[in-house]
C-alpha cells in the first residue's frame, strides 16, 4: 500500500478505489490518505482477488461507477494458501487475477483522455524459463515458480498490448522492500524470518518512502509511453536528461515495459529467454491457456 500513500501528495483530486481483504485495514487507509490530500475521493473495496469471480464483481462494481481509468496499479501476493478455482493459489493471486482484473478494466483504460497506463508489480526483468506442461507451476522450486511467472506476466501483458496500443504496460520490480506478507502467515515461522533476514534487509532494504516515490515515477512517467505513440496520454513530460524507455520487444516506447526498481529494463539474459519464447509459440500458447482458464471459472473471456 506504500504507492497508495505516496499518489495523494502528487495528485490534485485524484479519485482512488483501492482493494484489499481486510475491512479494518482498508478503513484505516482510507482516513490516513485522505488526510494526505482531503481534495481526493477514495474508496475501499474488499476483495478477495484470489478468485476470479470476485475479481469480476469488483470490476462490474467499477465500471458501474466509471466510464474511463487513466490508471490500473495491481500488486496482489501472498505467502499462503485459501480458497481455489481449480488454479494453484500462488499463481491465481499472482499472475490469473491480476491478468483478469486488466482484461476487465481495459474498455475503461482505453476511453481515458490523457493518461491510460497499467503497473503491475512483481519481478519485472527476472523473466526465467516457462514450463508449457504445467503453467501453473504446481510442484516448481521457488526460483523456478518466480522467473515462469514473471515470464507469464510479461508475455501476456504483450498480448493484451496488441489490443489496446493506446494503453502502457508496466511490470516493475520494487526492489528488496519490507512488506506485510509475512504477518499472513501462522505459527513460529514470521518470526524466524525476522530474524533470519534482519542482516539482509539492514544491507539492502530500500527505504519505503523511496519505493513509493519510484512507484509514482513509473505509474505516471512519459518515459514508458503506448506503443501507438498517441501524444498527450503518455503521462507527465520527461525531464531534461530522461529518455524514453526501451519496451520489452526491443522499441524505444513500444509500449510494454519489464523494469527494475531503477527503472531499467531488461537485462541481455532476460532479452534472451523471452524472445526465445516468441519464437517457439509460447507467448501464444500463454494467453491461449490463460483464456481457456477464464472460460472454465466465469465462462466468459471478461466481464
Amino acid at each position: 500500500m506504500v504507492f497508495l500513500r505516496t499518489l495523494p501528495s502528487h495528485a490534485r483530486q485524484p479519485r482512488v478505489y483501492f482493494v484489499g481483504r481486510r475491512q479494518d485495514e482498508g478503513r484505516r487507509i482510507e482516513t490516513e490518505i485522505k488526510a494526505l490530500n482531503p481534495d481526493g475521493q477514495y474508496e475501499y473495496l474488499p476483495c478477495d482477488v484470489s478468485l476470479l469471480n470476485n475479481v469480476d464483481e469488483l470490476c462490474r462494481l467499477i465500471r458501474r461507477k466509471e466510464s474511463s481509468i487513466n490508471l490500473l496499479f495491481v500488486s496482489s501476493g501472498t505467502l499462503i494458501r485459501g480458497k481455489e478455482e481449480g488454479l494453484h493459489y500462488p499463481m491465481a493471486v499472482t499472475y490469473y487475477s491480476r491478468m483478469r482484473c486488466v482484461v476487465n478494466l481495459l474498455p475503461l483504460l482505453k476511453q481515458a483522455t490523457s493518461l491510460r497506463r497499467v503497473v503491475t508489480v512483481f519481478a519485472g526483468t527476472m523473466e526465467g524459463a516457462i514450463f508449457p506442461d504445467g503453467f501453473q507451476a504446481r510442484g516448481l522450486s521457488i526460483r523456478s515458480m518466480r522467473g515462469h511467472c514473471v515470464s507469464m506476466i510479461t508475455l501476456a501483458l504483450e498480448s493484451i498490448a496488441k489490443q489496446a496500443p493506446e494503453v502502457s504496460f508496466v511490470h516493475d520490480y520494487p526492489g528488496f522492500v519490507k512488506t506485510g506478507l509475512s504477518r499472513e502467515l501462522k505459527g513460529p515461522i514470521p518470526a524466524i524470518a525476522s530474524v533470519f533476514f534482519a542482516p539482509v534487509m539492514a544491507l539492502l532494504n530500500i527505504p519505503i518512502e523511496e519505493v513509493g516515490e519510484r512507484q509514482v515515477f513509473f505509474a505516471t512517467s512519459a518515459r514508458f509511453p503506448p506503443g501507438s505513440g498517441e501524444m498527450g496520454t503518455d503521462g507527465v513530460a520527461l525531464d531534461a536528461g530522461v529518455c524514453t524507455a526501451t519496451s520489452t520487444e526491443g522499441k524505444i516506447g513500444g509500449g510494454v515495459y519489464s523494469i527494475c526498481y531503477k527503472a531499467e529494463g531488461l537485462p541481455w539474459g532476460a532479452q534472451e529467454i523471452l524472445a526465445g519464447l516468441r519464437k517457439d509459440g509460447t507467448t501464444d500458447k500463454v494467453w491461449e491457456h490463460t483464456k481457456d482458464e477464464f472460460i472454465r471459472i466465469t465462462g466468459a473471456l471478461s466481464v
